[in-house]
């Protein structure tokens, strides 16, 4: 089990994705920089959450 992401996390992340699928890595770390660049977040966390779900999304979509 795992936190729920709210609607506008997965709104905001998914947009990204799709816009920008081959700017992300599968490594959190390197995905925080670049939704740092992409994404006007308005907290460190707000960002981690969008980083880890992207990275989630391309680890998934790797398989």
């Amino acid at each position: 089990m795992g936190r729920i992401k709210t609607k506008l996390i997965k709104r905001v992340t998914h947009k990204l994705f799709k816009e920008h699928a081959d700017e992300f890595k599968t490594t959190f770390d390197e995905n925080k920089k670049v939704v740092v660049t992409l994404a006007d977040t308005k907290s460190k966390k707000l960002r981690n959450i969008i980083a880890g779900y992207v990275t989630r999304l391309k680890k998934k979509e790797s398989i």
